[in-house]
């Protein structure tokens, strides 16, 4: 049986939390491999609803979860996830919860730094969640990162702190704010190391165990491949690569154990804060969409800018990340629209582009080229097979795997984990 790798094939928010749990019923472990505690999933188990934001969706189910070196960890904000699950009922433990030793840290004065640099960016503002992920990200390529390890060895954290210091505090004037208070960031991880040790495991020999016993490893991506760091909408993009292959080095596993690709694609398209949108709508359509898909943020609560479906950007993110199919999810956002338009190139100074150009110049020059379909009248909310679904809502999904150029292998019909329509099972192949 094979493995499977989940990804957002747009700028995020597609619903991956609700397809990550209902293969994760079926994983034996489940691995998130990049970004932070900047990614929203949420799930709904009967009249349950969880939100998730760092913790792998598979630890509701109490499949094995695995916190992979890929991921930056926020130690006080795991410890607050995993208080806020055991609130809900869910057995999370060291047994079925773990999370890499060589994973970097989130500390306080990257949170500082993340707001600090937005308040200053004006019109450059890029539009994070301030959460820190991002000078995280950048201390871990420096070589100056704190790690999930170095809790266990805080006396020899001198070396370290001299590094990180002198990087951070130089910017920190710049900010008009004081230095790094040493003392006071190691007390804060000598109080939070008791709590995250216990989870600390050297995760690449779980997972190559798991690998050799022929069980079946379920990685789940953050984000969305257009929010890549460089493959997306450049800089308008999360800190981390959000692509396939990142869930080889993000886990400690070789690329072959990537298997089926899995390209979650919602039926039209949204974005998160700033950025090129070809697509956008800014009318009662675009309000429609945001109203009936409840298009607001998981973790942040902003509000979501919502367009027609752009099939050159996802046929784009399925080439570069190796999408085997896709799971297309809130179809029956689109019922009862006389018209739906999908689209289909970009003109740019006069040609016709079947690509999104790299340059942000050139992005927000683009103008999409639509191709208008006939909509539907019943309803697609709730469907588990095709012969629930209205012909011309069959149409639709037809089309778009057409011009993405990639099978679709799952639809979603509804937040509920069973309301899904099983095309292609990626386990099985």
């Amino acid at each position: 049986m094979a493995n499977v790798t989940v990804i957002g094939a747009q700028w995020g928010d597609e619903g991956k939390g609700k397809i990550v749990d209902w293969l994760a019923s079926r994983a034996d472990a489940v691995v998130r491999f990049q970004g932070g505690h900047n990614a929203g999933h949420t799930l709904v188990v009967g009249d349950q609803v969880y939100k998730l934001s760092l913790l792998p969706s598979g630890i509701v189910t109490g499949t094995l979860s695995v916190i992979g070196n890929g991921v930056v960890l926020d130690p006080w904000h795991f410890r607050d996830e995993v208080a806020k699950l055991k609130g809900q009922g869910v057995d999370v433990n060291p047994q079925n919860l773990q999370v890499a030793e060589n994973a970097p840290l989130i500390l306080p004065f990257h949170r500082d730094l993340d707001a600090l640099r937005e308040d200053a960016s004006g019109a450059g503002k890029i539009g994070t969640t301030r959460r820190g992920i991002g000078p995280a990200y950048e201390d871990k390529v420096g070589r100056r990162a704190i790690r999930v390890c170095d809790l266990a060895h805080l006396d020899d954290l001198g070396p370290q702190l001299d590094r990180i210091c002198a990087h951070h505090d130089a910017l920190r004037v710049g900010f008009g704010q004081p230095p790094i208070d040493r003392e006071r960031l190691i007390g804060e991880l000598r109080e939070i190391a008791g709590f995250i040790l216990p989870y600390s495991k050297p995760v690449w020999r779980t997972l190559n165990e798991a690998k050799k016993q022929g069980k079946r490893i379920l990685f789940e991506g953050a984000q969305g491949v257009l929010l890549d760091v460089d493959h997306g909408t450049y800089p308008f993009v999360t800190s981390s690569n959000t692509v396939s292959g990142t869930a080889a080095s993000g886990s400690g596993l070789g690329p072959s154990a990537a298997g089926f690709v899995l390209g979650i694609v919602k039926a039209y398209t949204t974005r998160v804060g700033s950025g090129p949108f070809p697509t956008e709508l800014e009318d009662e359509t675009g309000q429609r969409l945001g109203e009936r898909g409840h298009e607001f943020g998981t973790v942040t609560g902003r509000k979501r800018r919502c367009g027609w479906f752009d099939a050159v950007l996802t046929r784009q993110s399925c080439a570069i990340s190796g999408v085997t199919g896709i799971a297309l999810t809130k179809v029956d956002v689109l019922d009862g629209m006389e018209t739906v338009k999908i689209c289909t190139g970009y003109r740019l100074r006069g040609e016709v582009l079947d690509y999104f150009p790299s340059h942000a110049a050139d992005q927000a020059l683009v103008e999409p080229i639509y191709e208008e379909m006939e909509g539907w009248s019943g309803t697609t909310a709730g469907a588990r097979s095709w012969a629930d679904l209205p012909a011309q809502a069959i149409k639709y999904i037809q089309r778009v795997q057409e011009l993405i150029e990639t099978p679709v292998a799952l639809v979603s019909t509804s937040p509920e984990r069973e309301d899904t329509i099983l095309v292609r099972d990626p386990f099985a192949d």
